[in-house]
């Protein structure tokens, strides 16, 4: 009898593991401000299978990402959707963002914005509510690289701000 649970535990209990929802919803956002070249970039990385959930309940129920079809409709879909997400402010000014692009590595979805024409910055602010409208248990770590000071925080749906002073 104890060989059989054995064996149960062994063979069938990790395969149970992989078959039920993970039980972390994060995103990753790092921005960066390149001096020289006066602009932010910024790269965000999100779940796939918690992006394509988002993307269908919100625009269209057949969206499958990662498989090279359809991508110019899904660009314009996750631009719209991170446009109305993500608002950034620079010097107590928000600016607009650039969607540049995005690609897929592993189970990863990896987006690029970019602000451009950024001579200074004296205090930053992001707000980031990604996956906030499904997810209640979903936190957006920020992390940034600006003025060569290197900062982070986590956002989550009842603090999705953060600002931060270079003076």
């Amino acid at each position: 009898m104890k060989s059989i649970k054995l064996l149960f535990y062994i063979l069938v209990l990790p395969f149970a593991a992989f078959t039920t929802a993970h039980e972390f919803y994060v995103s990753v956002t790092q921005v960066d401000y390149i001096k020289e070249e006066q602009a932010i970039q910024i790269t965000t990385r999100i779940f796939i299978d918690d992006f394509e959930d988002l993307l269908r309940q919100r625009y269209d129920e057949t969206i499958t990402l990662n498989t090279n079809e359809d991508e110019s409709s899904i660009d314009a879909y996750i631009e719209k959707y991170m446009m109305s997400k993500i608002q950034i402010g620079i010097n107590g000014e928000f600016r607009n963002f650039k969607f540049i692009g995005k690609e897929y590595e592993d189970d990863i979805v990896y987006c690029f914005l970019e602000i451009s024409d950024v001579d200074s910055i004296t205090t930053f602010e992001i707000t980031n509510q990604l996956l906030f409208d499904i997810y209640n248990e979903q936190q957006n770590i920020v992390k940034l690289n600006i003025n060569s000071k290197k900062k982070s925080f986590m956002l989550t749906p009842h603090n999705a701000s953060g600002v931060l002073n270079f003076n």
